[in-house]
């Protein structure tokens, strides 16, 4: 049976399509699409379980894979199989992840599947630009009980022109890179990099996407319309009382609010908080809260949200006690650990960072090998989020999503202000040590100044904070948090980290959690975001004003020399054994790689001893000296040979040439060692190639005077004394007779 198939196309303007096509594949899930651009096709599926799960939120996982065979390519390593995601994956699936979860209803708790696998792969398509747009199409084609549809779009800049999904190549010479994430109302999610915009041009940006994703979500009504759109499944929601969320409001509110503003620490406000929900859980019988003690504890936290959030709309008042645009207290300090190449500390509030930086040569790249991408960073960022941090125990099993995401902001954050010629593979690792609100702002900060404890001279420092909203749609009353806290983090309206230097932003990350956000709120609190940033840049640039103008004594010291192509051999040696042995003697790490432009060899020599690094660069030089015909050159004899000395030239160690006997002297020569010895140094003249013995010649008689009355002696062919014409030195013809008849003997 031929299947029906629907399909819709989405013009992106400028001669490039998007088409959304479902009936073909994988009909047993709740939703299929393919989404096409250019050969780049991903087929994303949908499937979420009739029975509610016992869990008190939404299980839902997004899952998004790359198969290698979409680029004709097989897995990297042992096993040809694709195995655990690559970052670049987790990272997609996060941005989708964010957008679609709001949508979904607080109590709908069924374990949901959005499964979406790059099948063909385009180079001049980034497919991850359209992975949320076919997981929301896929969505409106099935039951789910799902707001409204959204997409993502990513949006850069070239020459002042907005580019809608820009390609890779277009990508390295935009300066904005960023996704959106909307529906056809409202912003939703924002992430990107940056090269120092402003705060308008950044809202711009939103704004130019949000007119893309508008198009693309007209696009899937049509195609849910088509289909023929399905009623919303029935399931059975979280149960309600009115009355007792009522009740415990009235008991709950006035206490929180009193010890909200008291302005207490984390820990002092945590039991004052626990102590009100014990109390209110103790008017409850066990029968009773056998029955309702979840709905209790849920109205207490609508109870706790409530009055904490009308305390700041109401008093401009927080929960430390500070006001709407405060910073927490911060301290600094650089050069903490003694034997890292680079370290600082980074403290604000109850949040803290300790960050190491690592130099080393192009072999430590990390490598990235994606079916979509290819390539290595020689600037990258690990962020860690012990359990310690928070002050809980919990199991460790292995990097999360979310320290991979926050890792990659502030990497993000901070790469474009690492100069283009530094020669080092620079690694960062921020280690968190306390949490209550924006590590991984902490980790920008930290970051730039172990950065610059190490030596790496960074273009301009950069600094990051975290941003909050508090606002009520009735009465138009609306509060931008500087410096949250953790616990702002999940009550407020919008949460966004800025960083940027202290002429424009390099980074952000938004989630907007209220519709409508009107963009004059956004830049509002893009520019109170400005002036809490520039605060705790000037914190930085206290502690540590500019880099250090040289690497540590202990860390190790990068040189970079070219060499002509056909020398590359020469240095590596047989098997390595010349190269191997240099990094042996020197204790020094060598790398060598070759320029694919001009084809030469680019050698890195990393040492921590500069006698080292110095004994390499000699042999190089000795590698690439060539003398020239005609000069005068300062030699040293290294061996003593029968027909002549061995001499090595003093400006090339290594460089070794053969001084015939002949060469010596003016005089006749019977020992070399009448003339030179070994270890004497003295000047030769160099006559370029031989065209006998198609080796170099030199000589040290064609620098000394010619003795007087001098006459060269006849060229002998031989060593029994002929001359060129077969007669010895007396003259007589000793060749032998050809007129004797063969195999006649003298005495015949």
């Amino acid at each position: 049976m031929i299947p029906q198939v629907f399909r819709e196309v989405i013009d992106l303007g400028d001669g490039r399509e998007i088409s959304i096509e479902t009936g073909k594949l994988a009909k047993q899930a709740h939703g299929s699409v393919v989404v096409q651009s250019g050969k780049c096709m991903l087929l994303c599926t949908v499937v979420s379980n009739y029975k509610q799960s016992d869990v008190d939120f939404l299980p839902l996982t997004v899952d998004y894979r790359e198969k290698f065979a979409a680029a004709g390519r097989y897995p990297g390593g042992f096993f040809k199989r694709e195995a655990r995601p690559s970052d670049g994956e987790i990272l997609t699936m996060r941005l989708v992840d964010r957008v679609l979860r709001p949508l979904f209803p607080k109590d709908y708790h069924s374990e949901t599947q959005v499964m979406i696998q790059l099948m063909s792969h385009d180079d001049d398509v980034m497919p991850d630009a359209m992975a949320g747009l076919a997981a929301s199409a896929a969505i409106q084609l099935s039951d789910f009980p799902f707001e409204c549809p959204i997409s993502e779009a990513r949006v850069g800049r070239i020459n002042g022109e907005f580019i809608i999904n820009p390609t890779r190549s277009q990508l390295e010479e935009s300066d904005i890179d960023m996704m959106i994430g909307a529906s056809a109302d409202s912003v939703m999610m924002v992430e990107g990099e940056m090269n120092e915009i402003s705060e308008e041009e950044m809202t711009e940006a939103i704004k130019f996407a949000h007119e893309a994703i508008k198009v693309q979500c007209a696009a899937q009504v049509k195609l849910a319309e088509a289909v023929g759109k399905k009623e919303v499944r029935e399931y059975e929601g979280e149960r309600e009382d009115e009355e007792l969320a009522k009740k415990i409001h009235e008991m709950a509110y006035d206490k929180v609010y009193a010890v909200a503003k008291a302005g207490s620490s984390k820990k002092e406000r945590g039991m004052a908080f626990a102590e009100i929900k014990e109390e209110i859980l103790a008017t409850f019988t066990e029968e009773e809260l056998e029955d309702i003690g979840g709905l209790v504890s849920k109205y207490y936290a609508k109870a706790e949200k409530a009055a904490i959030r009308d305390l700041t709309l109401n008093e401009g008042l927080r929960l430390d006690g500070r006001k709407t645009d405060e910073i927490r207290p911060i301290w600094c300090e650089v050069d903490y650990l003694p034997s890292t190449h680079g370290s600082s500390i980074f403290t604000r509030g109850e949040t803290q960072a300790l960050a190491t930086v690592t130099l080393g040569t192009s072999r430590e790249a990390n490598q990235i090998d994606m079916p979509s991408f290819e390539g290595e960073e020689r600037f990258y960022l690990h962020y860690n989020f012990p359990p310690f941090s928070t002050g809980e125990a919990r199991p460790i099993r292995g990097t999360s999503r979310r320290e991979v995401g926050h890792g990659n902001l502030a990497q993000r954050a901070l790469k474009g202000m690492v100069p283009e010629d530094c020669p080092y593979t620079v690694r960062v690792v921020s280690e968190v040590l306390e949490s209550n609100g924006s590590s991984s702002m902490a980790t920008v900060c930290s970051g730039t100044m172990a950065l610059m404890d190490a030596g790496v001279q960074l273009k301009k420092p950069v600094s990051g904070i975290a941003m909050g909203l508090i606002s009520d749609t009735e009465s138009g009353k609306y509060a931008v948090l500087s410096d949250i806290l953790g616990d702002e983090d999940h009550l407020g309206d919008m949460d966004f980290k800025v960083t940027g230097t202290a002429d424009g932003i390099t980074a952000c990350q938004m989630d907007i959690k209220v519709k409508g956000l009107s963009y004059e709120i956004l830049v509002n609190a893009l520019k109170q975001a400005r002036d809490g940033r520039l605060h705790i840049l000037e914190k930085l640039t206290d502690t540590i004003a500019e880099p250090n103008e040289d690497v540590k004594s202990h860390a190790p010291k990068m040189i970079t020399r070219r060499i002509p192509n056909e020398f590359i051999g020469a240095l590596i040696g047989p098997g390595g054994k010349v190269i191997q042995e240099l990094q042996k003697e020197t204790a020094t790490t060598i790398v060598i790689n070759e320029d694919p432009v001009t084809e030469e060899g680019v050698v890195e020599i990393l040492g921590t001893g500069q006698d080292g690094i110095d004994a390499v660069l000699a042999k190089i030089d000795s590698l690439l000296f060539k003398p020239e015909r005609g000069e005068t050159y300062e030699v040293k004899v290294i061996k003593i040979l029968e027909f002549g000395a061995v001499v090595e030239y003093t400006q090339a160690p290594g460089n070794e040439v053969l001084l015939h006997i002949s060469e010596l002297a003016w005089e006749r020569t019977n020992e070399v060692t009448d003339v030179v010895n070994m270890g004497d140094v003295f000047e030769v003249k160099y006559f370029g190639i031989d065209p006998k013995t198609r080796k170099d010649k030199v000589s040290r008689k064609a620098l000394l005077p010619k003795p007087e009355g001098y006459q060269d002696r006849p060229r002998r062919d031989n060593n029994r004394g002929r001359d060129n014409k077969g007669r010895d030195n007396r003259g007589r013809d000793n060749r032998r007779d050809d007129r004797r008849p063969k195999g006649e003997n003298k005495e015949d």
